[in-house]
């Protein structure tokens, strides 16, 4: 096990400024031009591509870090160029981290490869769990998964929202209950292969913030996939939901479904995304704070205006240690026994709307233009206490786990 180290090491610095440098270079002027144009940037993606940042390869170096750092040092820098881009960017990996902790090494051997393409046929994928009345409350869950044992073919159908990517992706990964009675306990996931019959895009959303991410509904009718699509398999599946029914007579603990396995793994992942928000505001606040001058002094020499700046920096680096721990905990197989996963993220979600709208007012009126940056980042860190489980239900998460009760 890798010691839990807070200081990157030389080769991480490296990949760190690496991707800083692309950050910086490509993504940022690309960024008002893309959050105006509300499209998904492909050229950028490709861009990513060809130099190795959007591939299976990259994401598995930082994923299999035995110090836990790679993918959050990876998140950070992507996310401080700008979010929007770097979630059409990264969005692939909740698809790809799905058939990871729920598939057979075949499955993601044979399904990972075809979510990223190649830099010539760039590709992206999509993880489809929420539903219109399915969001955070997963045990609601109304799309169904029905096994034709003749054809040995799984049948879906429902309406997906709010996937990234959703409909325009080649993979899209469903999750489905397959026994309703078992709740969220009854969950599944599902690979729908490209040009699948009975898959089409629903609504696209226009959104507030990230609007070069596309977000969509995903909508499946009598959409039938093989038998190796359902993750991990049918024996694993079938011994799991005896266990949920037999624990479900016994009032007995509860067992992970198959969401929550993907959003425990990636919580910390999104707490990174929201410390590059927060970083990347809080520069462009600083540097401003400098060079702004007011009644003959910059603005920073005012009190008010730099014990900001000190808060907005100190929860920051906050944010960054307890996303840095959780990161390092998962990946070093040791058990969230304080929801250390949910900590990271709802505090680093937290922190970015706060930075964010705490950059606008050190900018004034400025701030509060599309001119300048922190407009577009306020709008863009909105989300980080949304997606992957509200800051409401972090809290209900983090509860739940110090207390051992079903609070609600």
């Amino acid at each position: 096990m890798a010691e839990f180290i807070m200081e990157l090491n030389d080769e991480q610095k490296e990949v760190r400024d690496w991707i800083h440098g692309f950050a910086a270079e490509v993504m940022r002027p690309a960024a008002a031009e893309w959050d105006e144009r509300e499209e998904t940037p492909w050229p950028v993606i490709q861009e990513a591509a060809k130099i190795g940042i959007y591939s299976l390869d990259f994401y598995a170096q930082q994923y299999f870090d035995p110090t836990g750092l790679g993918i959050p040092m990876a998140m950070e820098e992507l996310f401080w160029g700008d979010a929007g881009i770097a979630l059409s960017i990264v969005g692939t990996g909740l698809a790809a981290v799905g058939v990871l902790a729920n598939g057979t090494e075949e499955q993601i051997g044979t399904w990972i490869p075809q979510m990223y393409g190649t830099p010539d046929d760039v590709k992206v994928a999509a993880f489809c769990s929420s539903e219109p009345d399915a969001g955070s409350d997963v045990a609601s869950l109304r799309t169904r998964a029905v096994y034709d044992e003749a054809k040995d073919e799984w049948v879906l159908n429902g309406t997906k929202t709010w996937a990234t990517n959703g409909g325009i992706a080649g993979v899209h990964v469903v999750v489905a209950s397959v026994d309703p009675e078992l709740g969220s306990k009854g969950h599944a996931s599902f690979i729908v292969p490209p040009n699948t019959p009975g898959l089409s895009q629903g609504q696209k959303f226009q959104k507030h913030g990230i609007r070069a991410s596309h977000t969509a509904e995903v909508v499946l009718e009598d959409v039938r996939v093989p038998g190796s699509c359902l993750l991990g398999g049918k024996e694993k599946l079938d011994e799991r939901l005896a266990r949920a029914r037999e624990r479900a007579k016994s009032g007995g603990e509860r067992v992970k479904n198959a969401a929550m396995a993907t959003f425990e793994a990636s919580r910390p992942a999104v707490g990174a995304m929201a410390v590059g928000t927060a970083r990347a505001a809080y520069e462009e606040a600083l540097e401003y704070a400098r060079t702004r001058e007011q009644f003959g002094r910059p603005i920073i020499d005012n009190q008010g205006v730099a014990f900001q700046l000190a808060d907005m920096r100190t929860s920051i680096d906050a944010a960054r240690l307890l996303v840095w721990r959780a990161s390092w905990m998962a990946v070093n197989g040791k058990p969230f026994t304080a929801a250390e996963g949910s900590q990271s993220k709802l505090f680093a979600s937290e922190t970015a709307k706060k930075v964010t709208a705490q950059a606008i007012q050190i900018l004034g009126g400025n701030g509060f233009t599309r001119e300048y940056p922190v407009e577009r980042m306020h709008r863009d860190a909105a989300i980080y206490t949304i997606f992957e489980g509200t800051s409401e239900i972090q809290r209900l998460v983090i509860a739940r786990t110090l207390s051992g009760m079903p609070i609600r």
